[in-house]
């Protein structure tokens, strides 16, 4: 599929706001600094938890070259984005019907050339949902580890940020790198935090008040502390029968902190306006925000 020039898609982006006047739908992109803290599993069972609040929720793997959310869930696509961005299918051929209802948008694993889309080809993709805004309440958007260009173009796009760390100082470390970035240079001004496989409630508040004082010190951004996720063997033998925590095991510890996340996003005040539907999600890629700068070599 060729990517849409930006004319096209502002006047597409345009037409969903007259298409879709009444259902918003909150969109939440979760990030990492890096690899091996869990951000996947988190996406999947905050996922899930919100369709325990009621929610209809949307899941996209937004790893691009490197897709793992159908392996976690024992799921066999067929077609997967980079058939939705050559032109082969549309969305509602490649969706996947995860548990409990989840809607599954399975990313590509080992093209590189998806992993380096640019920010015109990932307006396309994002696009695409626009079909899908009056059947949804929540798209979650569990983005690539680290910085890279589509990770910082997304969480842009998105309503609400979610950055999962451990407490481990590489994470914090790299976890504060995302936040600076996402911050000073794209002009995110808050930011959830969730501590994931951390030992006690303790050691999650401890990760937070850790970014937070540095936050504070070097960066214009609000930092919310959204939970803690402990430490669960359940969320291992989970992963090995290839199904969520909170739908295998809803009474573990991790289950029930994932539910207690969810609880807090369904208590967030409901989107509204433009911010407040897919549209949102396209013109915020499209850069049309006089609030978000420029990306850097854009």
């Amino acid at each position: 599929m060729r990517a849409p020039d930006s004319n096209t898609v502002a006047g597409q982006a345009a037409g969903l706001i007259r298409l879709h006047p009444h259902r918003p739908v909150r969109v939440i992109a979760v990030a990492s600094g890096k690899g091996g803290v869990g951000k996947s599993t988190v996406s999947l069972n905050l996922a899930l938890a919100l369709i325990r609040q009621g929610q209809r929720v949307m899941l996209m793997d937004a790893d691009l070259g490197l897709a793992n959310i159908d392996v976690l869930l024992g799921l066999q696509p067929t077609y997967n984005l980079a058939h939705l961005m050559e032109g082969r299918v549309g969305l509602a051929d490649i969706l996947l019907e995860g548990p409990m209802g989840l809607k599954v948008v399975p990313a590509a694993s080992g093209r590189q050339r998806m992993a380096e889309l640019d920010r015109a080809q990932l307006v396309g993709l994002v696009q695409a949902f626009s079909e899908f805004s009056d059947d949804l309440d929540t798209l979650v958007v569990d983005t690539a580890a680290g910085i890279s260009g589509s990770v910082v173009t997304l969480a842009q796009a998105a309503q609400e940020v979610v950055v999962v760390a451990c407490n481990e100082p590489a994470s914090i470390t790299d976890a504060y790198a995302l936040i600076k970035v996402l911050s000073r240079d794209y002009g995110i001004g808050r930011i959830q935090v969730v501590a994931n496989a951390v030992r006690s409630a303790a050691d999650g508040r401890q990760v937070f008040d850790h970014l937070c004082r540095v936050a504070d010190r070097f960066l214009d951004v609000t930092l919310h502390f959204l939970g803690t996720v402990p430490h669960d063997e359940a969320v291992r033998r989970a992963v090995r029968q290839q199904r969520a925590v909170v739908e295998a095991y809803p009474g573990a510890p991790s289950s029930l902190a994932f539910d207690k996340i969810g609880e807090q996003v369904s208590g967030w005040q409901p989107p509204g306006g433009p911010r407040g539907n897919v549209e949102f999600f396209v013109e915020r890629l499209l850069g049309r925000s006089p609030a978000a700068p420029a990306l850097v070599g854009a």
